[in-house]
């Protein structure tokens, strides 16, 4: 990941060798770290230091991931929060998503693929910090709401803008189409999921995806974007 420098990412875990691992590979990789072993200092520390990404385990001693994720939503206006949680069950990735998880990583995980969840939340809910994102053959530049396209600027709806983006910035990543309509629609959208593919299937065209290369489905499971 390229330009990261001043970007603060918050660690909180209970376990020793967990924190220093992520320590080492994520100062390695160019980010200012903090870290926490319980849930008190995690907040206390994150009202000092103002982190753009909070590592959050689920089981901490005391306070647990819960509580701490829904206090720092509310109290800090722009926190990214990655829980970790070595339960892969449902109702505990709901549970965090509603009270303000932006993302989850069920342990054991490898330092890439968090490394990848991380860019991802820094493009998606920091976009400044980086100007346009380049991914691709995309091109995503957040302050004039453009997508550009194999050098083409493409003629997007506003929400057919912030699904291409959300689908683009998590390259790789399968995206239910729950997940997609809590973070593209919102919370309380209350239409049906079907709406998802109406907007998939307009950007296909747009993106003249005939074959579903670029925008891939994948049965039971929800839809993925694969870069060339």
């Amino acid at each position: 990941m390229n330009n990261v420098k001043g970007i603060k990412i918050l660690l909180v875990d209970d376990e020793p060798h967990i924190l220093q691992f992520l320590e080492f590979g994520l100062t390695n990789e160019g980010f200012d770290i903090r870290s926490a072993s319980d849930g008190m200092s995690a907040i206390n520390i994150a009202a000092e230091f103002h982190p753009h990404i909070v590592v959050l385990d689920v089981m901490l001693p005391g306070m647990d991931g819960w509580e701490v994720c829904r206090l720092l939503k509310k109290n800090m206006s722009n926190i990214a929060i990655i829980m970790l949680t070595a339960k892969d069950e449902v109702d505990d990735r709901v549970k965090g998503l509603n009270i303000g998880a932006d993302d989850y990583v069920v342990k054991p995980f490898s330092f890439e693929e968090l490394l990848a969840r991380i860019g991802a939340r820094l493009r998606n809910q920091f976009p400044t910090l980086f100007g346009e994102v380049m991914l691709g053959p995309f091109r995503i530049d957040d302050r004039r709401k453009e997508i550009t396209y194999l050098e083409q600027v493409l003629e997007l709806s506003p929400t057919e803008y912030e699904l291409l983006k959300y689908l683009v910035i998590n390259q790789g990543i399968v995206l239910s189409k729950s997940t997609i309509l809590d973070q593209v629609w919102g919370y309380d959208f209350g239409g049906e999921e079907n709406i998802v593919e109406v907007y998939i299937r307009s950007l296909r065209e747009k993106l003249n995806d005939k074959e579903h290369r670029l925008i891939r489905t994948l049965r039971g499971a929800g839809y993925r974007v694969d870069l060339p």
